[in-house]
Order: C-alpha cells, then structure tokens, then sequence
C-alpha cells in the first residue's frame, strides 16, 4: 500500500522515479533560460495575467449586458475570457493579459505556433482551475502539461 500512495503523498517529486533527475532550475529540461527571457512564468505574472484578462473580460461583459444585477453576467464574463483566450492564444500566442505581463503561450516541441486545438484543450482545463493549480516539477500546469505548452516571459 506504500507504494501506491507514496507517489502522491511524497510530492510531487515522488512520481519522477529514481533514475529521472530535476533540472537545475525551472524549465531547464526545457531547453528555457532561468531567469529573463523565455523562462518559465512565474505563479504571480499568471495570476496578474489571469485577472487582467478577467477585468477586461467583465469590461466587455458590461457593453452587453448593461446590468450588473443580471443574473448571467457572470457566465457571459466567462464565455467571452473563454472566446478572447482561444482566439487570441490561436491567432497571437498570448492573451491580453498576459501581453500586459510580459507573457506567452509557447510550444515546449519548438513548434511555430500553438495552434486552435491545443489553445482550446489549454482554455477548457483552465475553467476547471484546478489543473492550473497542480504543479510539476518545472512549475507547469496540468493544463500546460496536457497540451505540450509552457507559459513563458516575454520580457
């Protein structure tokens, strides 16, 4: 029973397996810099850039829906965080906000793009905020880690 358990009650960590060595720093087995640069985001710009775009979100929100005791004003601010974020991570590679924070969604493959499909898997794991929430080693979402992406610095 140990085992079974160990993995998750040990860390994460715990599930790298002995013969799986950490990087040095995030995102180092990566190939990204530590710091600077195309090094990974840290919790505190993604949590800027996630309200940032939530702001701006409800801003948009409040053009159409011109009360603010609507009862779906809340689902229409998520529905339209939810179009901006495919959208613009589709066509630019980055959300308002985290353009605002100095932030991209990049390929961890090295590939040119991160295209619709994988921007629309990353954004419906983001409603659910957990997989956000649970980090690897390399400080990477569940849902970077499902779609091949990595939130990375810009500046």
């Amino acid at each position: 029973m140990g085992r079974i358990t160990g993995s998750w009650l040990s860390g994460p960590q715990a599930a790298l397996g002995e013969n799986t060595e950490v990087g040095a720093y995030r995102g180092e087995k990566l190939g990204l810099a530590e710091s600077g640069p195309n090094s990974l985001a840290s919790s505190w710009h993604r949590c800027l850039g996630l309200l940032a775009d939530w702001l701006m979100s409800g801003g948009v929100t409040l053009i159409f829906v011109r009360d603010l005791q609507s009862p779906i004003l809340s689902n229409v601010v998520l529905l339209v965080w939810f179009v901006v974020g495919i959208g613009s991570v589709t066509a630019f590679g980055f959300t308002p906000g985290q353009y605002l924070t100095g932030m991209r969604v990049a390929r961890v493959d090295g590939g040119a793009r991160v295209g619709f499909v994988r921007a629309l898997v990353r954004q419906i794991l983001i409603v659910f905020l957990v997989p956000p929430l649970i980090n690897d080693h390399d400080g990477r979402g569940m849902h970077d880690r499902a779609t091949g992406t990595a939130l990375i610095r810009t500046r």
